[in-house]
């Protein structure tokens, strides 16, 4: 029997991500959305690709969550985008209501499913997630990680002159301004970058990575990114699918796991057919540590505000 994937969103990421999917042939998909003949619209055109590039995977859109059922993993990538003049606690509230109503509807028909958060502030809907469904926390990840530390590979392999598959980053925290890029951690072929370039260097491509999903909504002037986090989705949903057993940056619910509790932090995580199946313990420095610690810090403090 074939594997079913619903992605709760059919905008950009969504769609995108549904497209992957089908194209490297790892489930059927179900695009779900509030707007009428959204998702239908692109399921059909994805159908109609398929022939052409060779896919038989079967993309199914609906306004309704009743075509979800059964699903064994949920993407949920529904939310607003942050508004000029609109604060980071507007977004924490409107989102919550989204992402709360979502995750009802996705658990009452889906229980067994694994459910990947998207829509932002991602460690924050992450929690809602995790608390609305009251799913155990191996089925319930974040997906941060793995785009914030493609981003730093691509910087690397940039400023270095080197394919991107020779590459490995590390990218710690919160998804957003107080993530935490670890240099010591991110190699080429295996020699830390703080090997091969000098400090005002890394310095900038941590920075960058930092600002990247801003720097991308700057060029775009309308929209953010959606190619690379779709990406980043289906690399999870691979891990998933596949029983892979890769170890990946995901933000993960942890219970004391790097000194914090009851908070989803940016963490190097196994990840395999039941969803985590364990967080990775590495050595920090103490200034890194410190980094990590602003970040949780953050992170709780927006966790702090929702109606939970």
């Amino acid at each position: 029997m074939r594997r079913k994937v619903s992605i709760i969103g059919a905008g950009n990421v969504g769609a995108s991500a549904a497209e992957r999917i089908v194209m490297r042939r790892l489930a059927d998909v179900v695009l779900v959305d509030i707007v009428e003949g959204l998702p239908q619209g692109k399921a059909l055109d994805l159908n109609e690709a398929g022939p052409v590039d060779g896919y038989d995977m079967r993309l199914t859109g609906s306004n309704a969550y009743e075509a979800t059922a059964g699903s064994d993993i949920v993407v949920i990538t529904s939310g607003l985008p942050r508004k000029p003049g609109m604060s980071r606690d507007d977004l924490v509230q409107k989102n919550f209501a989204i992402v709360k109503s979502v995750t009802e509807q996705v658990a009452r028909h889906s229980p067994d499913a694994i459910l990947i958060v998207v829509s932002n502030p991602l460690d924050a809907m992450a929690h809602t997630a995790l608390k609305v469904s009251r799913f155990p926390r191996e089925r319930v990840l974040g997906m941060a990680g793995v785009l914030d530390s493609a981003r730093m590979r691509f910087f690397i392999a940039e400023a270095l002159g080197v394919a991107v598959g020779n590459t490995h980053a590390f990218v710690l925290g919160g998804h957003g301004d107080t993530m935490v890029p670890l240099p010591r951690y991110s190699t080429v072929a295996g020699i830390p970058i703080t090997e091969l370039m000098p400090q005002e260097r890394i310095d900038a491509i941590v920075q960058r990575t930092r600002d990247g999903g801003v720097e991308v909504v700057n060029l775009l002037k309308t929209g953010s990114a959606y190619y690379a986090p779709a990406s980043s989705v289906v690399q999870m949903a691979e891990a998933i699918l596949l029983d892979e057993h890769r170890i990946l940056p995901c933000a993960a619910y942890l219970q004391g796991e790097y000194g914090y509790r009851d908070i989803f932090m940016g963490v190097p995580v196994q990840i395999g057919a039941g969803g985590l199946e364990r967080v990775i313990p590495i050595t920090l420095l103490p200034d890194e540590k410190a980094a990590l610690d602003r970040s949780a810090a953050a992170v709780r403090e927006m966790v702090e505000k929702l109606p939970l």
